[in-house]
């Protein structure tokens, strides 16, 4: 396949790599004051998910360019349309992994980052109230991405002191989780399952409360039992999809495997957090069983997509 035909087939679901780049990064940034890791681990992940996300950017702007037609596509697919927003969720998760960089850059990364996730949530929210083409087997866990930007706008926001852009934020996020995670429930009791090629996408069901917990506990300055009803949900969630290892593993691997990476990295950090909020000694435990899990499974994720892309199965027409 030309370059030009991978160009146009350049899938916006590859800024899931940046979330999970950037949460590995901001993990072992937390791991190095909670678990007393190397600080040193931190900064190459860092370059490298700013680098990623540079080269996604250049790639994804030369397709707007040369075929807006297949960019115009994609915002008017049911499932491609939610991968969008990871846009401007990798510009808020960079903001937060550039805290304990340089805060000026962090601001301008956040500020960027919230504008245009509001701009796209409204966009995509908009396509939901007036679509006339969805049916209930598009629905799938892709579908919390719009909303879990929004939840995590406050991580950043509290440190600068922006409080109520982040409880504004933390309120649509909190709310919309609550009415897909209903919708998301009952479509997959009820109705056929969902493709291979979406079943990575359950762990996106992880990261609403897991990150929920980490911007709730920042906006209040604390722990109270809300807190605890969302890290716990989250915890909860975690172990029912480790559960299913076996299910997961046969899976041939698809670009949507990145859906592991960031859900893995919210409770990866929260866990943390817990530690530091209660001083219970078995969060430092499981805090290392899933730090450890989360750099196995990014490094894995890395391995496989780069045999992807030599082998040019990425970037391809859908049959």
């Amino acid at each position: 396949m030309s370059t030009a035909n991978r160009i146009e087939n350049f899938p916006v679901s590859f800024f899931a790599m940046i979330m999970g780049m950037s949460g590995l990064t901001i993990a072992w940034q937390k791991a190095a004051h909670v678990l007393q890791t190397s600080s040193s681990i931190a900064t190459p992940l860092a370059l490298i998910s700013s680098l990623l996300f540079v080269g996604l950017i250049l790639a994804y702007g030369i397709k707007l360019m040369r075929f807006p037609h297949a960019v115009t596509e994609e915002l008017q697919h049911p499932v491609k349309l939610n991968f969008f927003p990871a846009i401007s969720i990798s510009l808020i998760l960079l903001s937060v992994v550039f805290l304990s960089i340089n805060q000026q850059a962090a601001f301008y990364l956040w500020l960027v980052g919230i504008v245009l996730h509001l701009g796209l949530t409204l966009y995509v929210m908009s396509v939901w109230i007036h679509h006339d083409r969805f049916e209930i087997h598009h629905m799938n866990p892709a579908w919390f991405i719009p909303v879990v930007g929004n939840v995590l706008v406050p991580i950043t926001g509290t440190v600068l002191g922006y409080t109520e852009i982040s409880w504004f934020f933390f309120s649509v996020g909190l709310v919309f989780w609550v009415v897909l995670f209903t919708i998301i429930f009952y479509r997959v009791l009820f109705h056929q399952p969902l493709p291979e090629k979406m079943m990575p996408t359950f762990f996106i069901l992880i990261a609403p409360p897991a990150v929920g917990f980490l911007s709730y506990s920042s906006l209040i300055g604390g722990i109270d039992s809300f807190a605890r009803v969302l890290y716990y949900v989250a915890l909860f969630l975690t172990l029912l999809l480790l559960t299913q290892f076996r299910r997961f593993a046969k899976l041939q691997f698809f670009l949507s495997w990145w859906a592991y990476s960031f859900p893995l990295a919210a409770i990866t950090i929260s866990s943390m957090k817990m530690f530091e909020l209660t001083q219970k000694s078995v969060f430092i435990a499981l805090s290392w069983v899933l730090l450890v899990l989360l750099s196995l499974v990014v490094a894995y994720l890395l391995f496989k997509t780069s045999k992807a892309v030599q082998k040019h199965k990425i970037c391809q027409p859908e049959s």
